[in-house]
Parts: C-alpha cells; sequence; structure tokens
C-alpha cells in the first residue's frame, strides 16, 4: 500500500487495459500514476508528511544526569544479507546505532540494550541483534554491558520484550534511540506497555521548518520520504484504531 508500490501497479494494470476494450480507461490510469508519481517524488510532499512526526518530541535533554539504560530500536540491519556475508551489513538509520554508541561512551555505567529481530514473513533465523553486538563491540563498547533482544517483530513486541527482558525498576531511567519520525508510535506503545522511557530522538529526514516546502530534484529520494511518511501514518491510524496506543499523535508526556 505504499505509494510507489500501489502507483506502480496503477501504471501497470492501465498499461495492460491499454490493449483490451478498456483502453481509454487504461491511458487514465497510466496518466494519473505517472502524475502522481511525479508530485510523490519531486514535490515536498514527503517533508510535509514527516515534518509534524519528526518535531513531535525536542532533543533530549541531558541535564538530570546519568540514564541507567539505553535501548535503541532495530531497523538498521539487514540480517539476511549479514548472514550471506558473514558481517554486519547496515542499510539504513545508522544513525541509532552511532547515537547509542556515543551514548554508551558518554555513560560508561548505563546498559545497553538492543531490540530487533525480523519484520519479514519469510526468512531464515537472521536476526538483527544477532549482529548488532558485533558493531558496538567494534565501536568499543564492553560485552558484557550488552543485552540483544532478537525476538521482536515489530515496535509493539520492541515495547512489550524489552520490559518484560529487563524488568525495569521504579526510579530507573531509560532511554529510547529511535528515529525521529518513527518516535511517536514508538513512544506511544512503550507507554502502553507500562514502560516508562525517555525518548532520544536521531534520524531526521527534514530539516527546520524552513525546508518542509522545499522539492527536490532527485525522484527517489521524494519517493523514499513519501514511503517512509505513509508508512508511519499508516501505523499510527492502525494501532490507534485497534486500542495499541492511546492517543494518535503521542507526545512529550504532560
Amino acid at each position: 500500500m505504499l505509494p510507489t508500490n500501489l502507483l506502480i501497479g496503477v501504471g501497470f494494470i492501465g498499461a495492460i487495459l491499454m490493449f483490451t476494450r478498456f483502453a481509454s480507461l487504461g491511458r487514465k490510469l497510466v496518466i494519473a500514476a505517472v502524475l502522481l508519481l511525479v508530485i510523490c517524488g519531486l514535490s515536498p510532499l514527503g517533508n510535509l508528511l514527516l515534518y509534524p512526526l519528526e518535531q513531535r518530541f525536542p532533543p533530549w535533554d541531558g541535564a538530570r544526569g546519568a540514564p541507567d539504560g539505553i535501548i535503541v530500536l532495530g531497523a538498521s540491519i539487514e540480517a539476511d544479507l549479514s548472514t550471506a556475508h558473514g558481517t554486519p551489513v547496515v542499510r539504513s538509520s545508522p544513525d541509532r546505532l552511532i547515537a547509542a554508541a556515543a551514548l554508551a561512551h558518554r555513560y560508561p555505567k548505563a546498559r545497553i540494550v538492543f531490540s530487533g529481530g525480523s519484520a519479514k514473513l519469510i526468512s531464515n533465523d537472521a536476526r538483527e541483534a544477532d549482529f548488532a553486538g558485533a558493531i558496538f563491540e567494534s565501536l568499543g563498547i564492553d560485552k558484557s554491558r550488552l543485552t540483544m533482544e532478537r525476538g521482536s517483530r515489530n515496535t509493539q513486541e520492541n515495547a512489550e520484550f524489552s520490559k518484560a527482558l529487563l524488568a525495569p525498576k521504579q526510579g530507573e531511567r531509560w532511554l529510547l534511540v529511535t528515529s525521529a519520525f518513527h518516535m511517536p508510535r514508538s513512544i506511544g506503545l512503550f507507554r502502553k506497555a507500562g514502560f516508562a522511557v525517555e525518548p532520544y530522538p536521531v534520524d531526521w529526514r527534514v530539516g527546520g521548518r524552513g525546508d518542509v516546502l522545499n522539492f527536490t530534484n532527485i525522484a527517489i529520494d521524494g519517493l523514499g520520504r513519501t514511503d517512509l511518511a505513509v508508512r508511519e501514518w499508516m501505523g499510527l491510524i492502525a494501532y490507534r484504531a485497534t486500542g495499541k496506543i492511546d492517543e494518535l499523535l503521542p507526545g512529550p508526556a504532560k
């Protein structure tokens, strides 16, 4: 249902119909698909959809002191490729890993937890967490500080499985490191799971307010931002409709 996939599908169906008695409809579908791909790829649409997600939480303020632990969510490591090549392969959102490693060095007593299994419906037993440890160790983080949660398949399970694994105590402070656009849904799910965490957003895709209306001259970048934003908004709507989060757009604690 992502825009790129959907519009390519519509255009393909339209192209087939052009060779049938529904040729007129086919031409309209092809034209509509091309125009909408242009809008999604070159217009500010992706920026407009991502900006309210990324700006929902401010940067973390370290004035309150050191946290007890740092949870970093997966979606950075391509587990199947890592297995095939015998080394960690980071395909997207590397800021999550980099920021967590930087925090680990800044707060040497904090525990580091990586939560990430596999979201694929059909895959081998490879999990992101199987390779995350090696990345953190290569960045100078001692293995004794690392906890790997490899069972989660989605953000809801990130929250639930992390809580079950860590059993956070009253008064402990845990940071949650994930992409800024993903933070509202993540915070909503951790709250629903009863795990109080402090948001540490990273991996921004849009600059300041003045950048929101910028056009792009690289269509694949615009399509990527639009797909990313639509996927996130679809997740928020679906999770709110099914009661998995209590607000459509979770924000800072009041």
